[in-house]
C-alpha cells in the first residue's frame, strides 16, 4: 500500500459545529482515512491528520480547504499561534511506498489548484521554489494582519494563486516534509514573558537545541502559559531533551510544569528516544513491544 500523509491547520480552534463538518468531509473521501483531529481554543486551531493513496489524499485536502475557506473569515480571527490564513499550512509527509519526490508533485499540483480558486500560496520545506521560503516561519512572518503589506513586496510574489490579498480567506502554506512532533509545554504561570524567555533559549535559531521551534503562548482560558514548539527532526533532538531543559528553566523562577501535550500522531522512533532516554537503555527497540510484533506478523 503507498500512503501518503496530510497534516492540514486550519484557523477554526473554537466552534465545534465547523470543526466536526471539515471532520466529517475528510471521512467520506474513499481511499482516505482520518486518524485524528485536535482542536485548541487559545491558539483558536485545529490539526487534521489523514492517509491514503497519494492522489486521493490530494482530493481530500483540496476539499476540506475549500469548506474551511466557506467557513472561515480571517477578519474575525483571533488566536495565539502564528497563521496567514483560513487554511493556514498544509504539509504533505511521504509514509509508505512514496518518495519526497511525489510528495513534492502533489503538494505543487494542490497549490496550483487552490491558487486558481483565489488563494496566494507559498511553497515550503522540500516543495520550496526559492531558498528564503523553506523555512515556515520565515513565510509566516507579519502574519495576517501584515499580508497585505507583505503581497506588495515583489519579493514575496506568491508562487500560486493572485498576487493580492485576499481579506477573508488570507493565504496557505502549503509543502512537503519529514514527520514532525508539535509538543507544547504548559507552565504552572501567567508569566508569558517567562514562557517566551525559555521559547528563546529552546529555539534553534537563537542558540537553542538543533531542529527545533519555539514560542511563548497564554493559554487564556486556563490561567497558564505554554511554551509551544515543533520538533522538526525527531532523531537530532527528541522531547526528554526539550522537556528536561524547560523543566529547569522554569524551576530557576519557581515554576512547576503544569503538564504536556503532543498535537496530532507521531513516529515510533519518538517512542523510542523517550524509553532509550528516561530508562536509560540505549537499546531499545518498538520491536520489543508485543503488539508491534503482531502487526509485523500479520
Amino acid at each position: 500500500m503507498r500512503l501518503l500523509e496530510c497534516v492540514p491547520n486550519i484557523s477554526e480552534g473554537r466552534d465545534q459545529d465547523k470543526i466536526t463538518l471539515l471532520a466529517e468531509g475528510v471521512k467520506k473521501h474513499r481511499g482516505v482515512r482520518l486518524l485524528d483531529f485536535s482542536s485548541d481554543k487559545d491558539h483558536h486551531r485545529s490539526v487534521f491528520t489523514f492517509i491514503g493513496e497519494p492522489e486521493a489524499i490530494k482530493d481530500a485536502v483540496f476539499s476540506l480547504a475549500m469548506q474551511a475557506i466557506d467557513l472561515i473569515d480571517m477578519r474575525e480571527h483571533q488566536g495565539g499561534h502564528p497563521r496567514l490564513g483560513a487554511v493556514d499550512v498544509v504539509p504533505f509527509i511521504p509514509i509508505q511506498g512514496v518518495e519526497m519526490e511525489e510528495a513534492i508533485q502533489i503538494a505543487h499540483a494542490f497549490g496550483k489548484a487552490l491558487g486558481k480558486r483565489g488563494i496566494p500560496i507559498f511553497f515550503y520545506e522540500e516543495a520550496s521554489t526559492q531558498p528564503e521560503r523553506k523555512d515556515l516561519p520565515s513565510i509566516r512572518r507579519g502574519e495576517y494582519e501584515g499580508l497585505e503589506e507583505k503581497l506588495k513586496d515583489p519579493e514575496w510574489k506568491p508562487d500560486e494563486g493572485p498576487h493580492h490579498f485576499n481579506p477573508r480567506s488570507g493565504a496557505t502554506v502549503v509543502g512537503a516534509r519529514f514527520p514532525l512532533v508539535a509538543y507544547n509545554v504548559n507552565l504552572e504561570t501567567k508569566d508569558l514573558a517567562l514562557a517566551r524567555e525559555i521559547a528563546k533559549k529552546v529555539r534553534f535559531k537563537d542558540g537553542g537545541f538543533p531542529h527545533v521551534r519555539a514560542m511563548g503562548v497564554d493559554l487564556k482560558e486556563k490561567g497558564i502559559v505554554q511554551v509551544s514548539m515543533n520538533l522538526t527532526n525527531y532523531r537530532a533532538t527528541n522531547i526528554p531533551e526539550v522537556y528536561e531543559f524547560i523543566r529547569g528553566e522554569a524551576l530557576k523562577k519557581g515554576v512547576e510544569i503544569e503538564g504536556s501535550e503532543i498535537v496530532g500522531l507521531i513516529p515510533m522512533g519518538v517512542l523510542e528516544g523517550i524509553a532509550q532516554n528516561y530508562l536509560k537503555y540505549p537499546q531499545f527497540s518498538i520491536r520489543q513491544v508485543i503488539e508491534q510484533r503482531i502487526l509485523e506478523f500479520e
